[in-house]
């Protein structure tokens, strides 16, 4: 039997909105079609979309018990979750909002730490257009800046200033 390729996963595709051409029920609810996590492992310096995170059951995240202080888990490996959404303006699509949060894992004892009310906060702020990067260690800011040019150049193109400056991927 061969071993079939690890399938790729891209960020989610924005989708006609449910509620176009009415006002009745759901108009004005946001939607979690055009928000994708990106988990980026700094030690490794790489950078994919997982969707499991969106539930809190990415690969990192899995098999794994988070504990409230960062002080509980101290040989843990950092890393970032970072919430991505997207959007098609008229000059085409764009990283609309960009938010980060961190999370460490300890595998050898099944405890991790995040701050699970941190991690819906920033899923709300990226999805109501919010760039918040400026926390994040410069070698991550430069793995999810080449990550985000990598994954799709015209929608890094159009993108804010703001999220390049952030990122400090482009000067002013």
């Amino acid at each position: 039997m061969t071993e079939q390729p690890k399938k790729k996963l891209g960020f989610n595709i924005i989708k006609n909105d449910p509620t176009e051409g009415h006002g009745g029920f759901g108009a004005g609810v946001m939607t979690l079609d055009n928000i994708s996590p990106v988990i980026i492992d700094i030690e490794e310096g790489t950078a994919e979309v997982d969707i499991g995170a969106m539930h809190a059951r990415s690969t990192v995240e899995r098999g794994i018990k988070f504990l409230k202080t960062k002080e509980e888990v101290p040989n843990g490996k950092p890393y970032w979750l970072v919430w991505v959404t997207v959007e098609t303006t008229q000059k085409g699509p764009l990283y609309a909002g960009v938010t980060a949060c961190e999370m460490t894992v300890d595998r050898s004892i099944r405890r991790g730490y995040k701050s699970l009310p941190e991690h819906v906060n920033h899923m709300d702020k990226s999805m109501k257009r919010h760039i918040i990067v400026e926390h994040m260690d410069e070698k991550s800011k430069g793995i999810l800046a080449d990550f985000l040019k990598s994954h799709n150049a015209e929608m890094w193109e159009h993108s804010s200033v703001q999220l390049k400056q952030g990122l400090r991927a482009e000067e002013i």
